[in-house]
């Protein structure tokens, strides 16, 4: 360690913030402690003290190994963004009783670079995972799951696929998980403002994986009815909070769908801001079919969708299927596209154009859209007005009336993340 206050007090009083020299306060180097240098301080070069690096040592030196580097004429400090290894990146300096290393603000190269740096190298790396926070906001969070893709696509658009083709996106337990996780993590992402869900293959999803699911409610666990019962209903309330997180995340969610939306599939694009498909879509509540009424969104949100309570229970007593050109003359399409090619860049491109507004707007619309939709008028009125109390004092209604008095559009407006 360093000297301290009553080792060297005239350093200290002085308001100095770098270690001293062996001139200054020869007391701490001449009984044998090795002082570590602070953020400001360097390691001494190959050329100043050769014996050192030609032992192939890659522990700091002391006064009296190498005095020329203490004096008066040492080198220019590192960075901040430089720091000394840990024992798992560079295990061979920590083998010999080398001294402490300071703290994690400075660093030789790590595990993978020592073995190449043969003796003689003083020149200090920076490790490729200290990476600037700036870059791994960029690269956004990782995403990986089983049963869906998530990709980006254009500035500040999400593309989240139900990716599992070879069942016809069929929706098994890892599914009814994941996109629980792929949305709250959406919903955290400043970086995105905008998402199309669409799926993978030949259809957008054929519901719910009987195969698998099945015994997920037929083997409910408990000593007795009520306790059966009570475990059931978890289960259906966790079902159900797996599109719920649809419209809790408070970036527009487009739904584009092709091919077959059976079951579960309309629970899935009841619960989206915008719906979107392609001329070989159809539609079908299959819930009845199988013996069952539809628990996890679909007899709730359809009938506020479609307008026609009528035409809900048509499709839900009789679990017929809805072709494409009567989805979207009863509204629960807005647009129809000639093929999923078409289809998956129409929607894309509205993704972009949602994602090119101010995310303030955006966002705070969707979530009194949902309020509005659940709440008396009076109720809803009073909601806005207090979310826009503190909403109307950002900074991008300033740059939007700029922009706008510019001849510009809001995709030449930098909108802050959110």
């Amino acid at each position: 360690m360093g000297p301290s206050a009553s080792q060297c007090p005239q350093l200290f009083s002085s308001g100095s913030q770098s270690l001293p020299s062996a001139s200054q306060c020869p007391q701490p180097f001449s009984s044998g402690s090795q002082p570590l240098p602070r953020v400001s301080q360097s390691l001494p070069s190959a050329s100043q003290c050769p014996q050192l690096f030609s032992s192939g040592s890659q522990s700091l030196p002391s006064a009296s190994q190498c005095p020329q580097s203490f004096s008066s004429g040492s080198q220019p400090f590192p960075s901040a963004s430089q720091s000394l290894p840990s024992a798992s990146q560079c295990p061979q300096p920590f083998s010999s009783g080398s001294q402490p290393l300071p703290s994690v603000s400075q660093s030789l190269p790590g595990g993978s670079q020592c073995p190449g740096d043969g003796p003689g190298t003083a020149a200090l790396r920076v490790p490729a995972r200290l990476m600037s926070a700036e870059a791994a906001e960029r690269r956004g969070p990782e995403r990986s799951f089983e049963t869906l893709r998530v990709t980006p696509e254009r500035d500040h658009v999400l593309h989240v696929e139900l990716h599992r083709p070879e069942k016809r996106n069929a929706m098994n337990a890892a599914f009814w998980r994941e996109m629980v996780e792929c949305f709250q993590d959406i919903g955290r992402d400043s970086s995105c403002r905008a998402v199309v869900i669409s799926g993978a293959g030949k259809v957008f999803t054929a519901g719910i994986d009987l195969m698998e699911m099945g015994k997920e409610f037929m083997m409910a666990e408990g000593e007795d009815v009520a306790r059966k019962a009570w475990n059931l209903r978890r289960k259906i309330r966790e079902f159900q909070e797996t599109f719920s997180v649809l419209e809790k995340c408070p970036k527009p969610v487009i739904a584009a769908v092709h091919g077959a939306c059976v079951g579960a599939g309309v629970d899935l694009i009841s619960a989206c801001d915008i719906r979107y498909c392609a001329q070989d879509a159809w539609f079908q509540v299959k819930e009845v079919d199988i013996g069952l009424a539809a628990d996890v969104g679909t007899l709730q949100r359809l009938p506020k969708i479609v307008g026609s309570l009528s035409l809900v229970n048509e499709l839900a007593f009789t679990a017929r299927k809805m072709m494409a050109p009567e989805a979207q003359s009863c509204g629960l399409v807005s647009r129809v596209f000639p093929d999923k090619a078409t289809l998956l860049r129409g929607a894309l491109e509205v993704a972009a154009a949602i994602a090119a507004r101010s995310p303030v707007a955006v966002q705070g619309t969707k979530i009194n859209l949902l309020y509005s939709r659940d709440h008396p008028v009076p109720d809803s009125l009073r909601y806005v007005a207090t979310w826009n109390m503190s909403m109307l004092q950002t900074e991008d209604i300033l740059k939007s009336v700029q922009a706008a008095m510019e001849k510009k559009g809001p995709e030449d407006v930098p909108f802050s993340k959110l």
